[in-house]
C-alpha cells in the first residue's frame, strides 16, 4: 500500500514542497528512507517505529520503503519525523483516504509520541498558504505559525492527537496567533548615560536615518553602554517588519513560543571571536548569521579591529544590499540582512591615544597597524564617526541630569514618520535618483557641499552618504529643505585619519 504526505524542506527562509512516499510492502521487515536524507532524517527511521508503537497504534513488520521527493534536493533535520509516521498509518489504512491531501505535516517526535517542535513553522505557514493548504505541526509551533493569516494551523501535541484529528474522532481547533510581545519597559535608557552630548546626538540621527555609527574613545568612555540604549530609542517594527524578522528566527530556531512576534527591534551583540560564518551565515548546513538576525534591528560590534578582517570585509556587501548569499556546491542560499551597524574601537591597541589623563604606550608602527585592520572601502561605508572622550569623575558629577530615552524616542519617531511619508524608506536606503529628488539643496548648502566634497576627499560613495546624514538632520529640525547648518552637522561626522 502506498501512502503520499505532504511536507517541506527549508532553504534559508523558505520552505519548498517535499512530497514524502510511503510504501509498505510484504516481505522481510525493513525500515528504508531514500532521497538524499541526512543522518536526522535517516535516524528517523527509530524514532517513528518507537513513537508509533507507544501511542498504541499499529506498526507493520513488513518492508517500509519512504521515498523524499524531489529525490536531489538535500533533506535535513527532524521535521518529517511526523510526516513519515502518519505515512506509515495511512499505508496500513489506520487513516481515511485522502485525509493527508490537505494538509502540509512537518515535526519531530519523541520516543513516547510527543511532538517536538521544529524550526522554520513560520516559514512552513508561508508555502501552506501559498498551495491553499492547511498546516499540522507541534503544538508548540502552532501560535507561531498562525501568524500568517490565510492558514489553518492545527497543533497536536502528541502523534495520538494527530491520528484522532485526521480521523475525526477528535478534531483540533485552529490555532490562535500569538499577540506582539509586551513592551516590558526593562529596555537600558540613556537617563543612565551622562555627559557625552556629541556622541547622543550621534546616536539620535543615527538611529532616525538607519544609519552605520562608528564610536571610537578610550576604555571606559561609555561607547558600549550607548551602543545598548539604541533599542529604547528606536521606533516600533511594523507587522510586516516584524514578519521579516519571524521568518529569520523561525528558520533559526529562535523564537518565543509563548510570543514570537516581537516589535522591538533585534539587537544582537556578538563576541570579537565569533567566526566567519556565524557573523554571516553558512557552515556545512548554511545557517542565519549574526548581520541575518539583526535584520531590520541593531548589530553591534565592541573592539571593531578585533574581528578577523576576512568577517569584516564580508561585511560590505550586507552592508550595501541589505542581503547575504551563502553559496554551496549543491545550492544557494539568501538571507535578508538590512541591519544597522553600531561599531565600537579604542583609538589604539593600548586605548589612551589622545586620553588626557594617561599616555600613549603604542609606537606609530603599532597604532598604524591597528588602523590597518579596518580597511578603507569598509570605513566608506560607515555615515557617522564620532569620538566618545573618556570623562573624568569631577566632569561626571557636574555634568546636568542626562535626557531619557523616551522623548529622543519620540523625535526619532516624528522624523522616521517624515521621510516615510516622503519617499517611503528610510533615509539610509535612498540611493540614485531618489537621493537627489529626495534631498533639495538650499543654493548656500549646494555651495557648501561641494566644498566639503572636495576637502574631505569623498569618494561618491561618501558623497551620498553626506547627503543622506544631512537629509536626517533636516528631518530631526523639521525641515523639507536640507540647509548649510545641517550639511555642517553631518560633515562634522565624518571620518578622520585613524591612528594619527
Amino acid at each position: 500500500m502506498l501512502a503520499r504526505v505532504r511536507s517541506v524542506a527549508l532553504i534559508g527562509v523558505d520552505a519548498v514542497p517535499v512530497e514524502v512516499e510511503v510504501d509498505v510492502s510484504p516481505g522481510l521487515p525493513a525500515f528504508t528512507v531514500v532521497g538524499l536524507p541526512d543522518q536526522a532524517v535517516s535516524e528517523a527511521r527509530e524514532r517513528v517505529r518507537a513513537a508509533v508503537r507507544n501511542a498504541g497504534l499499529p506498526f507493520p513488520a513488513a518492508r517500509i520503503t519512504v521515498n523524499l521527493a524531489p529525490a536531489d534536493l538535500r533533506k535535513e533535520g527532524p521535521l518529517y519525523d511526523l510526516p513519515i509516521a502518519l505515512g506509515v498509518l495511512a499505508a496500513q489504512e489506520v487513516l481515511p483516504p485522502g485525509v493527508l491531501a490537505g494538509v502540509v505535516v512537518a515535526g519531530e517526535l519523541a520516543l513516547d509520541g510527543t511532538l517536538r517542535p521544529i524550526a522554520g513553522a513560520v516559514n512552513v505557514a508561508l508555502l501552506s498558504a501559498s498551495l491553499g493548504l492547511g498546516a499540522l505541526l507541534p503544538e508548540g509551533n502552532a501560535r507561531e505559525a498562525a501568524l500568517i493569516d490565510e492558514v489553518a494551523v492545527y497543533g497536536a501535541g502528541t502523534l495520538a492527537q494527530a491520528v484522532a484529528h485526521l480521523t475525526g474522532q477528535r478534531p483540533l481547533s485552529p490555532a490562535a496567533p500569538a499577540g506582539p510581545a509586551p513592551d516590558d519597559g526593562l529596555l537600558p535608557d540613556l537617563a543612565d548615560l551622562k555627559g557625552q552630548a556629541g556622541a547622543r546626538r550621534a546616536l539620535e540621527i543615527a538611529v532616525a536615518g538607519g544609519h552605520n555609527l562608528l564610536l571610537m574613545g578610550s576604555p571606559g568612555s561609555g561607547k558600549t553602554m550607548l551602543a545598548r540604549r539604541a533599542p529604547g530609542v528606536l521606533p516600533p517594527l511594523t507587522r510586516a517588519e516584524a514578519l521579516e524578522v519571524t521568518r529569520v528566527h523561525s528558520a533559526a530556531g529562535l523564537l518565543s513560543a509563548r510570543s514570537p512576534l516581537g516589535l522591538t527591534p533585534p539587537y544582537r551583540a556578538p563576541h570579537h571571536t565569533v567566526s566567519d560564518a556565524g557573523l554571516i551565515g553558512g557552515g556545512g548546513v548554511p545557517r542565519p548569521g549574526e548581520v541575518s538576525l539583526a535584520h531590520r534591528g541593531v548589530l553591534f560590534l565592541d573592539e571593531f579591529p578585533e574581528f578577523s578582517r576576512k568577517a569584516l570585509e564580508t561585511l560590505r556587501q550586507p552592508l550595501e544590499e541589505g542581503h547575504v548569499q551563502i553559496s554551496r556546491a549543491r545550492l544557494s542560499v539568501g538571507y535578508p540582512a538590512r541591519f544597522q551597524l553600531i561599531a565600537a574601537m579604542n583609538p589604539c591597541p593600548c586605548g589612551y591615544l589622545a586620553d588626557p589623563e594617561k599616555p600613549c604606550r603604542c609606537t606609530p608602527a603599532e597604532r598604524h597597524r591597528y588602523a590597518g585592520r579596518l580597511s578603507g572601502p569598509l570605513l566608506d561605508r560607515i555615515d557617522l564617526h564620532v569620538t566618545v572622550p573618556r570623562l573624568s569623575v569631577e566632569e561626571l558629577t557636574r555634568a546636568p541630569e542626562p535626557e531619557p530615552s523616551a522623548p529622543v524616542r519620540q523625535r526619532v519617531m516624528a522624523a522616521r514618520d517624515r521621510m516615510l511619508s516622503r519617499q517611503g524608506t528610510r533615509n539610509a536606503e535612498l540611493a540614485g535618483q531618489a537621493l537627489r529628488r529626495h534631498v533639495p539643496l538650499t543654493p548656500g548648502a549646494e555651495t557648501f557641499v561641494r566644498a566639503a566634497a572636495a576637502q574631505l576627499g569623498l569618494t561618491g560613495r561618501g558623497y551620498d552618504r553626506l547627503l543622506r546624514v544631512a537629509r536626517t538632520v533636516a528631518d530631526l529640525a523639521g525641515s523639507d529643505e536640507v540647509r548649510e547648518g545641517h550639511l555642517a552637522e553631518a560633515v562634522s561626522f565624518r571620518p578622520r585619519p585613524l591612528g594619527a
